[in-house]
């Protein structure tokens, strides 16, 4: 079937509680950061996807019913004209100010650790490992011209969330920030909305303690 849901926020806008939520909703996995991190090999894939080879999104994402996140949210684009019937979900945060301190502290923060230590926040073979750090340098490199910038950084958040409207037929957008629930979903997808609450999950503080092997992944 494909893809039902094309995720094109940023990180730290909820997509973690989306992972979960759409799986709840579809009965079926949704792509994520989190996925690379358990199938290092995609990392091969998305590096290559990045330098332009880009794959056979039917039988790459084959199984999964939706993908938010980067790096699939890095190619909404590609992603949206692969799945045309697929709704394409812009995550989002209620200010580009409070989506900044919270990348800050962790995507962003993690990022220049890595970078500083050489590790790869990616484990497997060699090849998999070099081809982690290599996409993740092409993933902030697409999405920032200065990733160490503030004002640069925030500058693309804001011109991504205008792109992203400017870009996809309004019956296809849906807008979504982490305080709206399940309600903008299932509208959107015409499912009902669970008898339970809103999946909230990958805090700051929790990504923090996990960064620091305090938590789990």
């Amino acid at each position: 079937m494909g893809l039902r849901v094309v995720g094109a926020g940023f990180p730290r806008t909820g997509t973690t509680s989306l992972k979960a939520a759409l799986e709840r909703l579809l009965g079926e996995p949704c792509y994520h950061m989190r996925e690379v991190i358990g199938r290092p090999g995609d990392a091969v894939v998305w590096r290559d996807a990045y330098a332009g080879a880009v794959p056979d999104w039917d039988k790459f994402l084959a199984g999964y019913a939706a993908a938010v996140d980067w790096p699939a949210s890095s190619f909404w684009r590609e992603l949206s004209a692969a799945f045309p019937d697929a709704l394409v979900l812009l995550s989002r945060r209620d200010s580009a100010e409070r989506w900044y301190r919270s990348m800050d502290q962790t995507v962003l923060g993690a990022a220049r650790a890595d970078s500083a230590d050489g590790r790869s926040p990616i484990l497997g073979t060699p090849e998999q490992a070099r081809a982690a750090a290599e996409m993740m340098r092409a993933m902030f490199g697409r999405a920032f011209d200065d990733p160490d910038d503030r004002d640069n950084v925030i500058a693309a958040y804001e011109r991504h969330l205008v792109e992203v409207r400017a870009t996809v037929p309004e019956h296809r957008l849906l807008e979504w920030q982490p305080g709206d629930g399940w309600q903008p979903l299932c509208d959107a997808l015409g499912l009902p909305i669970p008898d339970e609450p809103f999946p909230h999950k990958n805090t700051t503080a929790e990504m923090r303690a996990q960064r620091d092997g305090i938590g789990g992944h």
